[in-house]
């Protein structure tokens, strides 16, 4: 899973801040196998998680846990604009 978010005007430390929260416990879930974090070297303001699961249910198990949805009751007050998109590596 890919997902590009960008901050709304005057928002993106808290952003950062709400997005960095998430690593921790997300990283400790059954299923998880990698969970990045990266801020656009050249737009500070916008962020992408590039996220790898053994599969989609241990993804929908993470989005009923209590950090992503602290995270999901807050987030419209933060972003701008989201997307996301699963992928499937090929090579």
């Amino acid at each position: 899973m890919i997902a590009l978010l960008r901050a709304k005007d005057g928002q993106h430390l808290l952003l950062e801040a709400e997005l960095r929260a998430l690593v921790g416990p997300t990283r400790k879930e059954e299923g998880c196998l990698q969970y990045d974090l990266h801020r656009g070297a050249d737009h500070p303001g916008t962020f992408l998680f590039h996220e790898v699961w053994e599969s989609r249910e241990h993804h929908a198990a993470h989005t009923r846990t209590p950090h992503f949805l602290r995270w999901n009751a807050r987030k419209d007050a933060l972003i701008a604009s989201k997307e996301s998109a699963f992928w499937q590596q090929i090579a």
